[in-house]
């Protein structure tokens, strides 16, 4: 039982993503933000625990590998575009960190399935702490609206600090996705032209 522990995290996030996002986007109970902010988090802690559980106990797997990365993504990217539905974050800022997250995902499982391994970087680590970051900001605004603190859900508004925070977190993103290309276009190479 104890080797599916790190998959079976991965896959609470993909299960707890469309709950997250049903109290977010469509419930009308009177708590719905906090219980939406609240299984974020949850989820989010999983990715915590599901990568050091597999390398800890030698328990990687193929899947996990591919579930992984892909639970994030699924997770963090569904939390952008509910945010721009709402009217709190940019669309053309949502679209390019997409873009980045769908192109290196795709790369990395093309090189996994060939057998290599993509160069990862700790400006990667950076981008995922930025973008929860932001995550959890939107979320602290929204609160302070729907429990009727506007005298400080007003300062977010005033200083553009979801706005640049936002911004932030894009260009990261951007350039992770750049950095990630430099460090393995060898290896890419190799791959797409058999050189």
């Amino acid at each position: 039982m104890r080797k599916h522990i790190p998959n079976l995290l991965s896959l609470s996030r993909v299960i707890l993503t469309p709950v997250f996002l049903y109290f977010l986007l469509f419930s009308n109970h009177e708590h719905a933000k906090l219980i939406s902010a609240i299984i974020f988090t949850i989820a989010s802690i999983t990715d915590a625990f599901d990568g050091k559980i597999a390398r800890k106990y030698g328990l990687e797997t193929k899947l996990g590998v591919f579930l992984d990365p892909l639970a994030d993504k699924f997770l963090v990217l569904s939390a952008f575009f509910s945010f721009v539905f709402l009217g709190d974050v940019h669309l053309w800022m949502v679209i390019l960190i997409f873009l980045r997250d769908v192109i290196i995902t795709i790369l990395r499982m093309i090189m996994e399935a060939k057998g290599i391994t993509m160069i990862t970087s700790k400006a990667g680590k950076l981008k995922t702490l930025l973008q929860i970051v932001i995550i959890n900001v939107v979320f602290l605004y929204l609160l302070l609206k729907a429990y009727g603190f506007s005298e400080y859900s007003a300062y977010f508004e005033k200083y553009n600090i979801i706005y640049v925070l936002m911004l932030t977190t894009t260009l990261v993103t951007v350039y992770t996705g750049l950095h990630y290309f430099y460090y393995n276009h060898k290896k890419l190479k190799t791959i797409l032209f058999n050189k």
